[in-house]
């Protein structure tokens, strides 16, 4: 009797064992979604990274898994939402009238690189806008920008009339205004689709940083680029996940996610962005892309500082239903943006 007792609470205890051994090995997916191109940053550096940083950080728990291509980009903060996929990322000008206080990056004449613009954003954000609830029913993983914006055309841009008219592909965002101001005829579509929509004669040109030279293959499609210091425009995204799938988590778990993310995935992000541009610069070169690299004295930089006179104020009036301090935010915004590019550069 004795010997079948003990046999009954060994299994008991190997039972147990293996219970508790299958619930310390119990892993968590974590399911993000992106768009863009294979050969973007986003899918090439910045979500990858951050994968390994929260599976490291959870002492792999929490595995990230990304799907490509769910739908056009405005409905990535929808899919997070209705908990389709746990953590996205999108274009803020996607969802005209939802995200007004982030525009202040974009805002032209900051200056300086993605990486830079993209802590400042992420701090202000945290400081000045947190409180507005325009990502309601996200948690923010990091605030980012792309680099400067430049004209890629078909066509040679020589003065802003070259502009006037053509076929423009618009994002969404200050590109909205800036092409209004121009004068171009906007045409709305998804940054993946530019290439199609190039090859075809659909439009003219686009507005977009230097990186979709390479990403999105536009060597092939756009013969003229027409860079301006500083560019004409930032583009402002963010990252974000489903607060509910963090609180389903252990909250050490969920602490560890939160703690890779902020502004270290906000300076990564624009890090990735900056290093793009760099390489969409040589693939341009490569190809035999025309570049025209104005200086601060070309007469359609002048032009184009004279065109986006008042643009400061009209964000400010746009955003003046958010409860914030819009102009302050702005100034801080591109003091620590301009602090942190000096920085950079000791």
């Amino acid at each position: 009797m004795k010997t079948f007792f003990k046999s009954l609470v060994g299994a008991a205890a190997l039972t147990l064992g293996m219970a508790a051994s299958a619930s310390a090995s119990a892993e968590t997916t974590l399911v993000v979604g992106t768009w863009q191109p294979p050969g973007n940053p986003m899918n090439t550096i910045v979500w990858p990274t951050w994968a390994e940083w929260v599976e490291e950080a959870t002492e792999g728990r929490v595995k990230v898994k990304i799907e490509q291509d769910l739908g056009h980009p405005k409905t990535y903060f929808q899919l997070v939402e209705d908990g389709v996929i746990n953590a996205g990322w999108s274009y803020h000008g996607y969802v005209p009238g939802r995200f007004k206080l982030p525009i202040a990056v974009e805002q032209p004449g900051l200056g300086v690189s993605a990486e830079a613009a993209s802590v400042a954003l992420w701090r202000v954000q945290e400081k000045y806008f947190a409180d507005a609830g325009e990502f309601e029913g996200l948690t923010l993983l990091a605030m980012l920008t792309h680099g400067p914006g430049q004209i890629h055309s078909i066509d040679p841009i020589n003065s802003l009339a070259d502009l006037k008219g053509k076929k423009i592909r618009i994002g969404g965002g200050v590109q909205t205004e800036i092409g209004e101001r121009i004068g171009i005829t906007p045409v709305a579509a998804p940054g993946s689709k530019v290439y199609e929509m190039m090859q075809q004669g659909v439009i003219d040109g686009v507005f977009m940083p230097v990186t979709e030279q390479k990403a999105l293959r536009l060597t092939e499609v756009a013969p003229n680029l027409t860079v301006l210091p500083g560019g004409m425009y930032l583009g402002s995204f963010s990252m974000f996940i489903d607060p509910y799938f963090l609180e389903e988590l252990d909250p050490k778990d969920a602490e560890a996610i939160m703690s890779v993310s902020g502004e270290k995935l906000s300076a990564l992000a624009g890090r990735a962005w900056d290093e793009a541009d760099k390489e969409g610069f040589e693939a341009a070169r490569a190809a035999g892309v025309t570049i025209k690299n104005l200086t601060a004295d070309s007469a359609l930089v002048q032009e184009f500082n004279e065109l986006i006179k008042g643009m400061d104020d009209a964000w400010i009036e746009s955003v003046s239903d958010r409860g914030v301090d819009a102009r302050a935010a702005l100034e801080e915004l591109r003091s620590i943006a301009r602090e942190y590019e000096a920085q950079k550069q000791e």
